[in-house]
């Protein structure tokens, strides 16, 4: 999942697209309002940053380099910036960004005429006939050049077998080391493209045995054939194997090491390590260097690193060119940045380098994972203005867009367009559609494009699957899950962290605890490494009710030692009991989902056991280097909001800012009431939160005022909500006249009640004259039970009958509260109507108390 589309694969093979002409001031009237992003001007590699990577660690050792950087920032501020995990999105799926079906570059070659004419009769006659076509033609064909043209040729066609029997026949004939050297180097290159990197590990041996092989070029042949298929450690491998056979790694082996372990997910640091060992040699980068290192932020969305890198290549005098930018926009969009990925974007023009589709694309789809979908459409209807062809990833994204917002019509539309250009439907088009379809509840309509999918002979991949099984689970549909689930085996492949995720979201959502901690077990057992994603459900589903499966076995732990017995209770939760190992235990999981459909008779296992069963998740996501981001940050909350105990709420808070103080000291100082101590340190967060997409910033808002209301924080929650106000996080929530609470939670729905009717208080007493109608909405509860019955409704309701405030249901919208303007007038005169609004925190410190700051702390890295 993790992977970066070939068009950020900087040693890949050349694509070539047209620049096309583009107006100087374009971009001048897209967007009015960004963020300043300044470029600095040197990046630091000795101090990189840190990334999870499951593969092994290259044994190089990490020391300066022979050339001077200046450190990341030299600039101080206050609070320590947020870990870029932490505006982490809720979902790991994203769209493909497979540039299948594009053009590619001829290569330039010296062959001979025969050479083609050879290559029509291998291609027309079977792998037996080819041994003496090769005969008859010897005399004629000139040496290593016909023959590499032949191996190309065939490789390009997929015909390896044809290319390994050319390829012994020439170099059997080939009295020159040299030339032989080349052949095999050519050969390596083309296995690996083709993925057989056992086959060509096996060309690599033979040539160094019979002594051709031993040259720079054949090694950075084999190891940009391990980069290619993702296994990094053994690309490590043959370039620690160089020196065994004196050779000095050059410009051309560093490159191809670091584009390798790049490619195989192998962390940031360990690749910078190696290009500090590269300047040590004194081997000087190039741009593919840069690209290559870029590509690698571009992986996991370090962009603060990227824009560092993209400056130092100034520094150097290194030139930028298309791939340099589509890299660092992939690099910046992954992190989010979008304000930041447009003025990059903005100043290509100015440098002589045109925006293609590649970049377009890539800007799309960070718009679009975003939830920024008017910013994407946008770009495209701009694509079409300058007449940049679409191509099937463009299509794809913009299906995928439409999907995404339930507009299916058009997304059809998109896929009538898409094959009268000449492409038909792939995978990617069909995830995109199951996906939309699913997040809509038309579970008819995705049983029937799966269905279709297999009719047009497009083979599900493991996208396709977890999409599935994730939409029936969320649906109810267990038994349609396990079919599938049952299919996905028989077709041979292997559940990914995103398919253990979706079936453990659904045990989570189901109360099925012990089952989805047990599944997680297994998971890791399995060598899946689960991610944020992952654990944020089971951190959601610890903080809710538990069902009638206890999530540990409490007998036998007095009370008195459940408050010093995280470890044994953090080993129960996390490790859990011993699960079977067959393949069936996920059917069985789907076995007792359908049968236990509509839940059992839930019991609450205790709160403390909870929390310390939420730190002991935390502690192990530490462990593993597996960053906590937004959403379990707000499911965090959200559990303390379902806390009775307000001792232990605070016990988590605090031992949680030992991890993160920024974060988690903001909550925790709000909570215990150092509003005046924390707040510029919460304007700090906000300022974070901010930029992340609208439905990530809004669950934030809301689990964090849910949690100050629950617990008698009512004036610290309402300072909260209205800077999510202030902030634009709901749009238009407020106006004289209606107040709109339908995406609000409901400690933030209450804080915003008390925050309108004293406004208008206010418009009262300075001699306005307030609207002839006054409304409230809260939505109708469509997903309740019953209809009408929505909690959100139900809390407004009771908060407006305890203040006495003249608002009724309306008689045709049950999600709507109604008055008119001069009743409401006359309750807000009424001389006790303003106390009853002004809010106030059950607990304060004197301003003068000093908030225990524990800044002193180093931050751990989560």
């Amino acid at each position: 999942m993790a992977s970066t589309p070939p068009h950020c694969s900087i040693t890949a093979s050349t694509k070539s697209y047209k620049n096309h002409q583009y107006p100087k001031n374009h971009f001048k009237n897209h967007q009015n309002n960004h963020r300043n992003h300044p470029l600095p001007r040197k990046f630091s590699l000795s101090n990189p940053l840190p990334s999870p990577c499951n593969a092994a660690k290259h044994t190089a050792t990490a020391a300066s380099a022979s050339t001077v950087r200046a450190p990341l920032s030299q600039v101080s501020t206050p609070f320590p910036s947020l870990d870029p995990d932490f505006s982490g999105r809720r979902s790991t799926r994203f769209v493909s960004k497979m540039h299948l079906g594009r053009p590619k570059t001829s290569i330039n070659t010296r062959h001979t005429s025969i050479a083609e004419e050879v290559l029509q009769l291998a291609l027309h006659n079977a792998l037996a006939g080819l041994e003496s076509i090769l005969v008859s033609f010897e005399s004629k064909l000139s040496g290593s050049d016909d023959y590499t043209f032949l191996l190309r040729e065939l490789g390009n066609r997929s015909e390896y077998e044809k290319a390994i029997k050319c390829f012994n026949f020439a170099v059997r004939r080939e009295a020159r080391r040299t030339e032989q050297g080349k052949l095999a180097t050519a050969m390596i290159s083309i296995l690996g493209r083709l993925g057989k990197v056992e086959l060509a590990r096996g060309i690599f041996h033979t040539a160094l045995n019979e002594g051709y092989g031993k040259t720079v070029y054949a090694f950075s042949a084999l190891i940009s054939a391990f980069g290619r298929s993702g296994y990094c450690d053994e690309a490590l491998k043959v370039f620690d194997s160089m020196e065994n056979y004196g050779l000095k790694p050059n410009l051309v082996i560093y490159n191809a090491v670091i584009d390798a372990c790049g490619k195989g997910g192998l962390e940031f640091k360990r690749v910078v390590e190696i290009f500090d060992e590269m300047l040590r040699s004194g081997v000087q980068p190039d741009r593919i260097t840069f690209n290559s290192l870029l590509a690698v932020c571009s992986r996991g969305g370090l962009w603060e690193a990227a824009r560092n890198l993209f400056s130092e290549m100034v520094d150097r005098g290194i030139d930028r060119d298309i791939f340099t930018y589509n890299t660092f926009l992939d690099a910046v969009c992954k992190g989010g940045q979008m304000d930041l990925a447009f003025e990059i974007m903005a100043e290509m023009p100015a440098k002589n380098i045109f925006p293609n589709v590649i970049t377009y694309s890539t800007m799309v789809d960070g718009y679009a994972k975003a939830g920024r979908f008017d910013d994407a459409l946008n770009l495209f209807n701009e694509m079409k203005f300058l007449g940049i062809g679409l191509d099937r990833v463009s299509y794809n994204t913009l299906l995928s867009i439409y999907a995404k917002l339930g507009r299916f019509e058009e997304a059809l539309d998109i896929c009538r367009e898409m094959e009268d250009s000449g492409m038909r439907r792939d995978v990617v088009t069909y995830n995109a559609l199951l996906g939309g379809y699913g997040k809509q509840g038309k579970y008819d309509e995705v049983r029937a494009l799966f269905d279709e999918m297999k009719a047009q002979k497009v083979s599900p991949n493991l996208l396709t699957y977890s999409t599935v099984i994730d939409v029936y689970s969320k649906g109810g549909l267990y038994d349609e899950a396990m079919d599938v689930f049952r299919e996905f085996k028989w077709a041979g492949l292997k559940a990914d962290v995103v398919l253990y995720s979706a079936l453990i979201d659904a045990l989570c959502k189901n109360g099925l605890v012990e089952s989805a901690v047990s599944l997680l077990d297994e998971m890791t057992k399995e060598g899946i490494r689960p991610n944020v994603v992952t654990y944020n459900s089971i951190i959601d589903a610890f903080g809710r009710s538990a069902t009638s499966e206890h999530v540990f076995d409490a007998g036998g732990i007095p009370e008195s030692q459940a408050d010093s017995s995280s470890s044994l209770v953090i080993k129960q939760c996390i490790h859990g009991k011993a699960v079977d190992r067959e393949d069936n235990r996920i059917v069985k999981i789907f076995g007792q989902l359908a049968a236990e459909k509509g839940g059992q008779a839930k019991k609450d296992c205790g709160g403390k056991r909870e929390i310390l069963c939420i730190l002991g998740i935390f502690q192990r996501m530490h462990e593993l280097e597996i960053r906590p981001n937004v959403v379990t940050f707000s499911a965090i909350l959200n559990a303390c909001s379902r806390c009775d105990s307000f001792e232990d709420a605070s016990m988590l808070l605090e031992e949680l800012r030992l991890f993160d103080n920024q974060v988690y000291g903001v909550a925790y100082g709000l909570l215990m009431g150092y509003r005046e101590n924390v707040w510029i340190q919460a304007q700090s967060l906000f300022d974070e939160v901010k930029l992340m997409d609208s439905s990530t910033a809004s669950a934030f808002y809301n689990a964090l005022t849910d949690m100050l209301w629950h617990f008698g924080q009512k004036r610290g929650a309402q300072l909260v909500v209205l800077e999510g106000k202030r902030r634009q996080v709901w749009d238009n929530v407020w106006s004289n006249s209606c107040l709109d609470l339908h995406l609000m939670s409901s400690g933030a729905a209450r804080a915003m009640v008390h925050s309108w009717l004293l406004n208008i208080h206010s418009t009262v007493f300075e001699g306005h004259e307030l609207p002839k109608l006054l409304s409230i909405l809260t939505g109708w509860g469509k997903h309740s039970k019953v209809v009408g019955d929505g909690a959100l409704r139900r809390a407004v309701e009771a908060l407006l009958t305890g203040m006495g405030a003249p608002f009724q249901l309306a008689k045709c919208n049950l999600g709507r509260f109604v008055s008119t303007g001069p009743v409401v007038t006359a309750w807000l005169r009424e001389s006790g109507t303003k106390n009853l609004l002004v809010l106030h925190d059950n607990r304060t410190q004197p301003e003068n108390t000093r908030f225990e700051e524990i800044s002193n702390l180093q931050t751990l890295t989560l």
